[in-house]
């Protein structure tokens, strides 16, 4: 495992030239004081690893230095022979590139390898699209793309509600949420993110983009997405469903979530923990069930319920 690692460390500092011992701890999921004792251990190997301190600083390899020791382990090659999420890569237009590249790793592997890649892609496919995904026009996506390749700064107007504001902003990066986009950009000072399918024109402008030194897309966007999430409204209930009903229950479950499931009592019933958006959501979906769906908790959800029930039964006595 060390030795998987202290060829892992010689490949970073290859590709990305310099990074902390921080950064390296992070990626390769070890402490900060492993990192030091691996690049102890690298240099004592004849391996030219400099460290540089202060701001700015980190570990880094003499730059005539470069190995080839980049042998592919079986589950690595595995992983890259995985379906890839087509839709997205033909959204950057990467698609065709990415098979060429596939066809051109597979060429060159030994023959054992060569057959491992083809048995697993023949035997697990990833779709990354869920069921109710709208196909959303896109139509801002190559200029945002070019604009982060070119390092520049761009002038974009954004569909808010019924009105379009314009945006100076500094392209950060791009990120795909199932099968939407998002622009990841620094304006004012501040990073923010606007959905791709919204962004009625872009201007890529001559100025040169400021991107934050310390910036990382994906522990931003992870930050974000928890931020998000802790803000949206929830409402809680507690029900008993039917054995018949449990099926469906579970099949609609992209309307709520299911918290906690508890034993089936001895009438086969199960009682299920479940959150949704709002009340109205709730009863709603309660009701569609009849008397296959029972509220225990709360109280008012089971009252709203009635009253419900009892406005459907008036008007069609009517």
């Amino acid at each position: 495992m060390r030795a998987d690692r202290l060829l892992s460390i010689m490949l970073l500092l290859q590709v990305y030239r310099k990074m902390t011992a921080h950064e390296l701890a992070r990626r390769l999921e070890v402490s900060e004081r492993t990192i030091h004792r691996d690049m102890e251990a690298l240099s004592i190997s004849g391996i030219p690893v400099v460290a540089e301190r202060g701001t700015g600083g980190g570990w880094s390899l003499l730059e005539e230095y470069r190995t080839n020791l980049t042998g592919l382990t079986e589950p690595e090659i595995q992983s890259l022979f995985l379906a890839q999420p087509s839709h997205l890569l033909n959204d950057l237009g990467l698609h065709k590139a990415s098979e060429a590249a596939l066809i051109k790793l597979l060429a060159v592997l030994p023959a054992i390898q060569r057959r491992d890649a083809e048995y697993v892609s023949q035997r697990i496919h990833i779709d990354a699209s869920g069921w109710h995904n709208r196909e959303e026009a896109i139509p801002a996506l190559p200029f945002l793309q070019q604009a982060l390749w070119q390092g520049c700064k761009i002038c974009f107007t954004y569909l808010r509600g019924d009105n379009c504001v314009e945006r100076l902003a500094d392209p950060l990066g791009l990120v795909a949420k199932g099968n939407t986009w998002y622009f990841v950009a620094a304006i004012d000072e501040q990073i923010r993110s606007y959905r791709v399918s919204r962004i009625q024109s872009v201007q890529l402008l001559e100025q040169v983009a400021v991107r934050p030194p310390d910036f990382d897309l994906a522990a931003f966007w992870a930050q974000s997405s928890k931020n998000f999430t802790s803000t949206l409204r929830c409402y809680h209930s507690s029900v008993r469903v039917a054995p018949e009903a449990l099926p469906r229950v579970y099949g609609s479950s992209r309307l709520f979530r299911i918290e906690q499931t508890e034993i089936v009592d001895t009438q086969g019933w199960t009682t299920l923990h479940l959150r949704f958006d709002n009340d109205s959501e709730a009863c709603a979906f309660i009701l569609s069930f009849g008397a296959q769906v029972e509220v225990l908790e709360p109280v008012a959800l089971k009252q709203q319920i009635i009253e419900l029930a009892e406005t459907v039964l008036a008007h069609y006595k009517q």
